[in-house]
C-alpha cells in the first residue's frame, strides 16, 4: 500500500446524514435486512471519509449515500434470492432496476416497491444533473454490470462450481463493484474524465487494476465471513486455493502478490502510458488536470479503502482495530504479509518488508535475461474434447495464398525499410497458415477460406514485421506512425476508396479491406474494423515492453495477448455471416463474452507452449504466459508450464460450461428467435473447431520446429547474437549496419 490513508474533515456530518437517508428509504427496522446497529457497525460513513478524502461535504453525504445503497443492495440480493436460490426471481428483481436511471431526468421512472428501487431513483436524481451525458451513460452501463452479474454469481452457487483465475478476476470487475466506484471518484473530485479519452486503454487499465487490487483485498478481508457464513464461492482466495491445490495461506499470499502487481501496473500505466496519450489525443491542459486528478482520487480510493477494511465491522470480529476499546484480536487464519492489524500506521511497522516484497517483484519483471537457451519445449496431454477437420479446398488454398502474397509483395523486403526481409516463400509455406484458418468452418466455399488465410497471413506477418522492423532499434514513434496509417487504410464509408497504400503491408491490408468490407453495411464494417484496430494497437503495447525490458503483469497479459494474437480477428471473421440474425447486444453480454474470452485464452496458451523456445531462445522475447508465470511466481519451467497447462484445462472447461449452461438462458433472457439461436449454437460449434484445429496446426506447421528455429529469410544461418552484459547495445550496432 504505497500512499497513506487520509481522513475526511466531514465525517461525523456524513454519519448522521447516512442514518436519516437510510431511515427515509425504509433500510433499516422493518426492511428484515438491517437494524440501526448494523449500519453504524458498517459505518459506511468511515469508509467514504477514508476513500474521499478531499470532497465537500455535500459531495461526501452523497457519495456515502450510494455506498450505503448498494451495500444494502448487495445483502438485499443476498437474502431475498441468493440464500433461497431463487433465479428466476433475482432476474425480475434486477430487470426492473435501470428504468430508475434514465438518460433523460424528465423522463417519468416507475413507482418503488422495494428499498433499492427508492434509493437508487433517488440517488440518480441527486448526482447527474452535474454530470455529463458521457459520465452517465458510463456509469448506467457499470451500475447494471455490478447488479446483474449477482445472477452469475447466484449461477455459480446453484452449482457449486468455482471459477477459474481468469474468469473471476473478470467477472468480479463487475459484480465486485470498484469500475462503478471509479465513476464515484469522477463525481466526488469534480474531476470527470474527457470524453475523448474515457475508452483508452491507458484509462482503462487505470480503473482495471483499481478494480482488481480493491476488489482482492476485500477477498482477503471476507474470506472467513463468506466461505464460512454466506457459502459463497467467488472469492480469490479460494479460486486460488482450489486452482493451485494448495493451502489457504499460500493462496493469500498469491492474492497479495497479485495486488502488489496490479498496483505496480497502475503506476507503470500513470508514469509511462498518460502522457503518450495526452500528446496522442492533444489534450488540453485542464484534460490532464482533471485525468491526474481522477487517477490521484483512484489512489486516495486504494488507501482509505484498506484503512476501512481493517476497522469495519462488516468484516473483522470485534468490530474492527478502530472499534473503541477492542484489540486486533485474530479473526480469520489469514496473515496479511507479516504486517499485522493494528490499525492506523500499522504497516509503517514493518515497512523495510512489505517494500522489499514489492521491490523484488518490480526487479523480477525487468531483469530478465533475453536469448536463455531453453531447448525443445515440453509438450502437455491438451485437453482437446473437439475433433479437427479438413476443408475440400485446403490445398487450393495453400497455394492461392502464396500467389496472392507475391502479388503483395510481402516475400521481399521493402524498399528503403531496413530489417523488412521477414518472410519468403519457403517460411509462409513452412507456416501452412491456410491449414489454421480452415478450421472454423470445414463447410467455407474455396472464396470464403482464400479469404480468412489471406487475413491470417496479413496479420501473422504483420505481428513478425513489428517487432523486427521497429523492435530491433525501439523505433517506438515509427511503428505509431505505421499502426495509424493502417486505420486510415480501412475507410468505413467507402472501403473500395482507401489511401494509396505504401508498400506491401498496406497493400495487402487495403486488398483485404475492400473484399471484405464491400459487402457489409456500415455497423459491420465499424465493428470489424474495431476488430483490426484493436489487434495492431496491441503490438505498440508489445513494443513499449520490449523497448522497456519490462515482462507483463499476469492480468494484463492475459487481457493483451488476445488482441496480439489475432484470436479476435479470427472470431470477428466467424462473425461476419451472421448478419442481422443476431442481435448485436449479444455479443456485449457477459456470457458470451465469457464464451469468446475462454476460447481466445486456451488458443493463445497453447500458442505460449508450442512457441516457447522460438520466442524465448531466439527471438529474445518478454510476451509468453510461461514466461509471464514464471516471473510472478518466481518459479521454474516445468512449474510455470503446470500451472499454464491446469489454466488452460479450467478455460477449455469454462468454455464447455458457459456453452451448455449460460448460452441457454442467455437466449430466454433476449427471447431470441429459433433462427438467431441456430445461428448461435453454429458460432459456439464454429469455436470449437477452430480450436481443435489451432491445436492441429501447431502440431503441424513448421513454425516452431527446432530444425527451422535458426533461419530467417535473407539471412542464412541467422543465430540470435551475443548475449549478456552489451547485447542490447551490440544488437542496436547490427541494427545500425543494417539500415545503413
Amino acid at each position: 500500500m504505497p500512499h497513506p490513508a487520509r481522513l475526511n474533515p466531514h465525517l461525523e456530518a456524513a454519519r448522521a446524514h447516512s442514518r436519516k437517508w437510510a431511515r427515509e428509504m425504509n433500510m433499516l427496522e422493518g426492511s428484515g435486512i438491517w437494524d440501526q446497529r448494523d449500519l453504524d457497525a458498517h459505518d459506511y460513513a468511515l469508509l467514504c471519509a477514508y476513500t474521499h478524502p478531499e470532497c465537500s461535504q455535500e459531495a461526501l453525504d452523497l457519495v456515502t449515500d450510494w455506498y450505503v445503497w448498494v451495500f444494502f443492495f448487495d445483502d438485499h440480493f443476498l437474502e431475498k434470492f441468493k440464500r433461497t436460490l431463487d433465479r428466476e426471481g433475482g432476474k425480475a428483481y434486477l430487470d426492473r432496476l435501470p428504468a430508475f436511471m434514465p438518460m433523460d431526468l424528465d423522463a417519468p421512472v416507475p413507482e418503488p416497491t422495494n428499498p433499492v428501487e427508492a434509493g437508487l431513483a433517488d440517488l440518480w436524481r441527486r448526482t447527474v444533473p452535474a454530470m455529463s451525458l458521457d459520465w452517465r451513460r458510463r456509469f448506467a452501463e457499470s451500475t447494471e454490470h455490478l447488479l446483474n452479474e449477482s445472477l452469475w454469481e447466484l449461477s455459480n452457487i446453484n452449482i457449486n462450481r468455482i471459477p477459474n483465475p481468469v474468469e473471476y478476476i473478470e467477472m468480479r470487475r463487475k459484480v465486485g463493484g470498484a469500475p462503478w466506484s471509479a465513476g464515484l471518484v469522477e463525481c466526488a473530485t469534480g474531476a470527470e474524465v474527457p470524453a475523448a479519452v474515457a475508452g483508452s486503454r491507458p484509462l482503462r487499465v487505470l480503473k482495471d487494476t483499481f478494480s482488481d487490487a480493491v476488489h482482492l483485498r476485500n477477498d482477503l478481508f471476507s474470506y472467513q465471513r463468506e466461505t464460512e457464513e454466506e457459502g459463497e464461492l467467488s472469492n480469490g482466495v479460494l479460486v486460488l486455493e482450489t486452482f493451485l491445490d494448495c493451502t489457504t495461506q499460500e493462496a493469500a499470499d498469491a492474492v497479495n502478490e497479485m495486488i502488489t502487481s496490479r498496483l505496480q501496473q497502475f503506476e507503470d500505466t500513470v508514469f509511462t502510458e498518460l502522457p503518450t496519450l495526452f500528446a496522442e489525443k492533444g489534450l488540453d491542459p485542464a484534460g490532464r488536470a482533471a485525468v491526474l486528478a481522477y487517477a490521484k482520487g483512484l489512489q486516495d480510493w486504494q488507501s482509505g479503502g484498506h484503512e476501512w477494511h481493517m476497522r469495519s465491522s462488516r468484516y473483522m470480529n470485534g468490530g474492527g482495530a478502530g472499534a473503541p476499546g477492542s484489540a486486533a484480536a485474530p479473526w480469520s487464519p489469514l496473515v496479511f504479509g507479516g504486517l499485522g492489524t493494528e490499525g492506523l500506521g500499522a504497516s509503517a511497522a514493518d515497512l523495510a518488508t512489505a517494500l522489499a516484497a514489492a521491490g523484488a517483484q518490480r526487479v523480477r519483471r525487468r531483469s530478465h535475461a533475453p536469448y536463455e537457451k531453453v531447448g525443445p519445449p515440453q509438450l502437455p496431454d491438451f485437453c482437446m474434447p473437439f475433433t479437427a477437420t479438413r476443408s475440400p479446398h485446403l490445398e487450393a488454398a495453400r497455394r492461392n495464398v502464396v500467389a496472392w502474397a507475391h502479388r503483395m509483395g510481402l516475400l521481399q523486403p521493402q524498399p528503403g525499410v531496413p530489417l523488412s526481409g521477414v518472410w519468403d516463400e519457403d517460411a509462409l509455406v513452412r507456416f501452412d497458415v491456410a491449414l489454421r484458418a480452415a478450421g472454423p468452418r470445414p463447410d467455407a466455399t474455396l472464396d470464403e477460406l482464400d479469404l480468412g488465410t489471406q487475413w491470417l497471413t496479413w496479420a501473422t506477418y504483420a505481428d513478425d514485421y513489428y517487432p523486427a522492423v521497429f523492435g530491433r532499434i525501439g523505433d517506438v514513434a515509427g511503428a505509431l506512425a505505421t499502426t495509424r496509417r493502417l486505420s486510415a487504410l480501412m475507410p468505413v464509408d467507402a472501403p473500395d476508396r482507401a489511401p494509396e497504400p505504401a508498400n506491401a503491408l498496406e497493400r495487402a491490408l487495403v486488398d483485404l479491406w475492400a473484399r471484405t468490407a464491400g459487402p457489409l453495411d456500415p455497423d459491420a464494417r465499424r465493428a470489424f474494423k474495431a476488430t483490426v484496430d484493436a489487434m495492431t494497437a496491441s503490438w505498440l503495447w508489445e513494443l513499449d515492453n520490449r523497448v522497456l525490458h519490462r515482462i507483463p503483469d499476469p492480468v494484463d497479459y492475459i487481457e493483451m495477448r488476445r488482441a496480439t494474437s489475432g484470436s479476435g480477428l479470427a472470431m470477428g471473421l466467424s462473425r461476419l455471416g451472421h448478419g442481422s440474425r443476431v442481435p448485436p447486444e449479444i455479443y456485449r453480454s457477459g456470457p458470451m463474452r465469457s464464451l469468446e474470452n475462454a476460447a481466445a485464452d486456451y488458443a493463445c496458451l497453447l500458442n505460449d507452449v508450442f512457441s516457447y523456445q522460438k520466442e524465448i531462445e531466439y527471438e529474445g522475447e518478454v510476451h509468453n504466459g510461461i514466461l509471464v508465470v514464471q516471473n510472478f511466481f518466481d518459479c521454474d519451467y516445468p512449474t510455470a508450464l503446470a500451472i499454464v497447462h491446469d489454466l488452460m484445462t479450467s478455460r477449455m472447461r469454462e468454455f464447455q460450461h458457459v456453452a451448455q449452461n449460460q448460452l441457454p438462458l442467455l437466449y430466454d433472457d433476449f427471447d431470441l428467435c429459433a433462427e438467431a439461436r441456430a445461428t448461435l449454437d453454429g458460432y459456439v460449434e464454429e469455436l470449437g473447431n477452430w480450436l481443435a484445429g489451432i491445436l492441429a496446426w501447431h502440431r503441424e506447421c513448421g513454425r516452431y520446429r527446432p530444425e527451422h528455429l535458426r533461419h530467417r529469410p535473407g539471412t542464412p544461418g541467422w543465430t540470435p547474437g551475443p548475449t549478456g552484459l552489451g547485447t542490447s547495445s551490440a544488437r542496436l550496432t547490427e541494427a545500425l549496419g543494417a539500415a545503413r
